[in-house]
C-alpha cells in the first residue's frame, strides 16, 4: 500500500500574494505529471497564521516556511522521492 500524503497551502492574503499563487500551480502540476492524484490530498487554507513565516507550505505536517516558487519542485521531489 502506497503512503497517503498531505500538502496545505496556506491561501492567506500575505502567502498568496508573496509567491503560493505560483506555488499552487507547481504543486498541481507536478501531482499530475507524477501520477500521484490517488496518494495525495491536497487544499488549500485561509490563513496558517504565520503570516511572517511566509509563503507557507504545509506537507505531511512538516511546515516549510519562506518557500520560493522556485524551491517548490525541489521540496516535492525530497517529500516524494523519500517514500
Amino acid at each position: 500500500m502506497k503512503t497517503r500524503h498531505n500538502i496545505i497551502i496556506c491561501m492567506g492574503s500575505s502567502c498568496f500574494a508573496r509567491g503560493n499563487e505560483r506555488a499552487l500551480g507547481i504543486i498541481k502540476s507536478y501531482i499530475n505529471k507524477n501520477g500521484l492524484d490517488a496518494n495525495v490530498e491536497f487544499r488549500g487554507k485561509l490563513c496558517t497564521e504565520l503570516c511572517n513565516k511566509g509563503p507557507v507550505i504545509t506537507i505531511n505536517d512538516i511546515c516549510y516556511e519562506n518557500v520560493k516558487p522556485e524551491s517548490v519542485t525541489d521540496i516535492l521531489d525530497s517529500v516524494f522521492t523519500a517514500g
